[in-house]
């Protein structure tokens, strides 16, 4: 989601107290809280795809997904990432966690700046933090940053395969672009198609010869 205006500061205990009643979320950046703004179609569709992935994949296991609504709490700031798993058995009223393994934020023109520098900075200093996952809507491109690879970045397009490392997951971002309607995702599917329908051809040539 995207930050939308920033409030006057708060406190963290404040800041707590009043998510519960809002019916807006807030992001808590050391001191000063800013309101998040709603998401497009195409970020809900990337949001969903991959977390009904991995929640599937996850199914009976201990680690868990959890979607837009549970926080993350890293130093003085607090923020909802898109997607985060997290294996540390929460208690049913948690409303945030400073324990995830896994992060993914859909990126966004107004979301962009904010996901790649002030969160990636913050998320690297949670000591069980294994994978951080960045997804453009607006274009093809999924950049994976490890903690096993000193967080440098690994970036995969169409045709490409993605391994979750820390919960043993691969992904075709075919995949996790699903239902997206992007000008490259309909060029790339068309051209597929078109792929496929000349090999059945082929096929059904040879099949009558």
């Amino acid at each position: 989601m995207s930050l939308a205006q920033q409030i006057k500061c708060i406190s963290e205990a404040e800041y707590l107290t009043g998510e519960k009643l809002s019916d807006i979320k807030h992001e808590y950046i050391d001191g000063e809280v800013y309101a998040m703004a709603g998401a497009s179609a195409s970020h809900n569709r990337l949001t969903l795809n991959v977390a009904r992935k991995i929640g599937n994949h996850l199914e009976g296991k201990p680690c868990q997904p959890y979607v837009s609504d549970m926080k993350v709490k890293t130093g003085s700031k607090y923020f909802y990432p898109d997607v985060l798993v997290d294996c540390s058995n929460l208690p049913d009223d948690s409303h945030f966690t400073e324990s995830p393994t896994l992060i993914v934020e859909v990126l966004s023109k107004s979301t962009r700046r904010m996901d790649e520098t002030t969160k990636r900075i913050a998320y690297q200093q949670i000591a069980t933090l294994q994978e951080y996952i960045l997804i453009e809507q607006d274009f093809v491109d999924v950049e994976v940053v490890r903690r096993s690879r000193g967080w440098q970045s690994e970036r995969f397009y169409l045709g490409d395969a993605i391994t979750f490392e820390s919960i043993g997951l691969t992904l075709t971002v075919e995949d996790i672009y699903e239902r997206v309607n992007n000008p490259e995702l309909l060029e790339w599917r068309q051209l597929q198609a078109e792929a496929h329908a000349a090999v059945a051809n082929s096929e059904s040539k040879l099949a009558h010869q």
